[in-house]
């Protein structure tokens, strides 16, 4: 018979709970160290995020602020603030992206701990 009724040892418990947090961590670390891009008007705006979402640069292409392009300024300044957040969202749907593919396997791992109430 097993000592304590066949029940996983509390302390590999701790321990893998324990490692997982350390992967976790780490793992965090990397998003925020790596850079992901996103764009918008053809190329035209450029962001830069962290995996963690941190937005790192923005490049506007000159031919974006054409204001021969545009019929007023109000008009050229609308449609460059629309490619901003459209190439900021395209980066950060890209982070999103990362964020699931690095900390996805680690959340399923913590799922599997019984009686950690993970």
């Amino acid at each position: 018979m097993i000592p304590g009724g066949g029940q996983p040892n509390m302390q590999q418990l701790l321990q893998q709970a324990q490692k997982m947090q350390q992967d976790l961590a780490r793992a965090q670390e990397e998003l925020a160290a790596t850079e992901v891009e996103g764009q918008a008007g053809g190329g035209l705006v450029r962001a830069t995020v962290t995996g963690s979402g941190e937005l790192r640069g923005l490049v506007i292409d000159p031919k974006a602020v054409d204001p021969e392009a545009a019929s007023s300024l109000q008009e050229l300044g609308e449609t460059l603030a629309d490619l901003v957040v459209a190439a900021v969202k395209a980066a950060n749907d890209n982070a999103q992206q990362l964020q699931q593919a690095k900390l996805g396997p680690l959340a399923q791992g913590l799922g599997g701990m019984p009686g950690l109430g993970f």
